[in-house]
């Protein structure tokens, strides 16, 4: 018998074969990634159109670095033994790290070793990316641990003219008003920070791309977090077209846990998405809700003045505000099949608002008939309201003046149990639909 933990299940498996690779916001890492997301939606029949735009590219205000290209790094002490070696675990190298042969001692090493001061048993996830340097992460414990002597710093890497990869994948609808979905991959061996927002949308996209009818097209971008948004914004009229057709944007990002569901709003936090997503998680058992002045992720690059998209940010905890946040406590198992089903079914759930939502207008006046239309004994009862007194207050305020959200912020209900009601009044000709 099912569980009902199919698609989590799907999305673990997914996450977890992502997990090891070693990436940054260039190389081979991100490349790999895309191909097992092009693998995964490929049986549903999408497709991912992959960019590369080359280093040093003008991106706005900003420039395409250089790539990252890392073979080993590893410290050992004078009897050989590899203390920490980026075999074992890849956020043991600081991320962008320039090559290093060199031997130093103790206090000459610790210059290049970063930790978390507050959390001595983790390995904190660390970058330079726009300055040239090098070093290595480890757990605070371990470094405190280190015996006076003599230490082999060696990194094989190098940075050379290369491209900034991202994708993106379109499933059309009948309109071209278009539905946004964001999410980045460019942490190493973070489950939650990094695989599962990928993960979330190549389910999202697989099922879309199987439904029989969809209003909106949805289009889902997956980027190297900040410089990847950044340069997909930039080129061609991007910026232009998401202004004119795109209604509403969620960024995906640490959707694969289950202690929490958080959104952050968009910049006025007033947007259809803010709307839509804000009506989901009311009714979700713990949320947090969290304004755009605590934002942190490519919603600020969705949001800047000029760009000005309606973007939101979905996630379960959101980044940040967990202590495993970028250390090696966000491993595999602190995120779950039945924290990313749950993710899975609130953007399923928007979606359903946004494919669904209009203005009805009742068709008769005064109350209808319920009881020779067979509307009034078969309601059962949901949630703490009376299904006839739902029904006779979707009927009162079904006046042209309230879209699916409005009506369920009144009623006190979810759009899922107005949007029921709406098709059996419409089904009895009581109501009909005056705008989108």
């Amino acid at each position: 018998m099912s569980d009902g933990f199919e698609a989590g299940r799907r999305m673990y498996r997914f996450a977890e074969k992502i997990f090891p690779y070693t990436r940054s916001i260039t190389g081979e890492g991100v490349r790999q990634t895309l191909k097992d997301l092009a693998d995964y939606i490929r049986p549903a029949g999408a497709e991912l159109k992959v960019s590369g735009i080359p280093s040093g590219t003008k991106v706005f205000d900003w420039t395409v670095p250089k790539e990252w290209k890392i073979k080993d790094a590893y410290i050992e002490n004078e009897s050989g033994e590899h203390i920490i070696d980026m075999k074992e675990n890849n956020l043991h190298v600081l991320g962008y790290s320039v090559p290093v042969d060199e031997w130093v001692d103790l206090d000459g090493l610790k210059e290049h070793i970063y930790v978390e001061d507050g959390q001595p048993d983790v390995i904190p996830y660390v970058t330079s990316y726009y300055k040239e340097r090098f070093g290595f992460c480890m757990s605070k414990k371990m470094r405190d641990s280190l015996p006076e002597g003599r230490y082999h710093m060696y990194i094989d890497s190098e940075l050379f003219d290369g491209v900034l990869n991202y994708a993106e994948a379109v499933i059309p609808g009948e309109t071209d008003d278009e539905i946004l979905f964001s999410t980045y991959f460019c942490h190493p061996s973070m489950a939650d920070n990094e695989c599962s927002g990928p993960a979330l949308a190549a389910e999202l996209i697989s099922t879309l791309a199987e439904a029989p009818r969809l209003k909106y097209t949805y289009r889902f971008v997956f980027v190297p977090e900040t410089i990847g948004s950044i340069t997909y914004l930039s080129q061609d009229d991007h910026v232009p077209y998401l202004k004119e057709h795109v209604k509403a944007g969620f960024v995906l990002s640490c959707v694969g846990d289950d202690l929490d569901y958080s959104m952050v709003e968009s910049r006025y936090g007033d947007s259809y998405a803010d709307r839509v997503l804000k009506n989901v998680l009311k009714y979700k058992e713990k949320h947090t809700i969290y304004g755009f002045h605590e934002r942190g992720s490519d919603e600020r690059q969705y949001n800047a003045p000029g760009v000005d998209l309606p973007v939101v940010v979905f996630c379960r905890s959101k980044f940040g505000e967990f202590p495993e946040y970028h250390t090696s406590a966000d491993n595999m198992t602190f995120v779950s099949p039945e924290g990313f089903q749950g993710a899975y079914d609130a953007m399923i759930e928007a979606i359903e608002i946004l494919e669904k939502n209009a203005y009805y207008r009742v068709k008769v006046l005064c109350e209808p008939q319920l009881g020779k239309r067979g509307l009034y004994s078969d309601i059962s009862r949901k949630g703490t309201y009376d299904g006839i007194m739902v029904q006779r207050d979707v009927i009162s305020y079904a006046d042209g003046r309230n879209d699916l959200l409005d009506l369920s912020e009144r009623i006190g209900v979810p759009v899922s149990e107005i949007v029921d009601i709406v098709d059996r009044l419409v089904d009895n000709d009581l109501l009909e639909k005056v705008g989108e």
